[in-house]
């Protein structure tokens, strides 16, 4: 069994000078390397109560769907906005050049219902932090916060301090 981190390709300068982008399709592309990442995560999982897996459009559904689906849960897409068919909830959240929108189905979510969040990566934590905000909005509590890969010199388990947080790759730098 490799290091997942073995599985992820470094792209440098992508999307622009000085980044180094980690690509996850070489991770899922690669049977163990998926096999490994979902059974990480689920593992992860073991005695957290939760009802629904939230899971941040595009790349946290590959791994929210299994997820999901192992431990008996519905799933429930954190979309951008104008992506949803019915009536919608939204946060909007600065980047760092601009503003986004991430949405929910109103009637996803209610009072009570525990929720895990999953997403690939976590950087500075603004999208996820943006994400529990929305959801405990609707009265559903945050159980637990998971995400493969953690850039942790952007300081995003920091902004988050006040969820259980879990990755399974670090990467030094941004």
């Amino acid at each position: 069994m490799k290091d997942l981190k073995e599985y992820i390709r470094s792209i440098p300068d992508f999307p622009k000078p000085g980044i180094i982008f980690r690509d996850i399709t070489t991770l899922i592309q690669n049977p163990e390397g998926f096999k490994e990442s979902i059974d990480l995560m689920d593992k992860a999982l073991s005695g957290v109560d939760f009802d629904y897996v939230v899971a941040m459009e595009a790349r946290g559904f590959v791994f929210g769907a299994p997820i999901a689906y192992k431990n008996d849960k519905g799933l429930v897409l954190a979309r951008k906005k104008g992506k949803l068919p019915y009536k919608t909830i939204e946060t909007t959240y600065d980047l760092e050049y601009g503003s986004a929108t991430l949405e929910l189905h109103e009637d996803a979510l209610k009072k009570g219902d525990k929720v895990v969040l999953i997403d690939d990566l976590l950087a500075t934590g603004g999208t996820l932090e943006a994400l529990a905000g929305l959801v405990e909005s609707t009265g559903a509590e945050i159980s637990k916060i998971m995400c493969v890969i953690e850039l942790p010199a952007l300081k995003g388990r920091e902004r988050l301090g006040k969820y259980q947080v879990e990755t399974f790759v670090s990467f030094e730098g941004d």
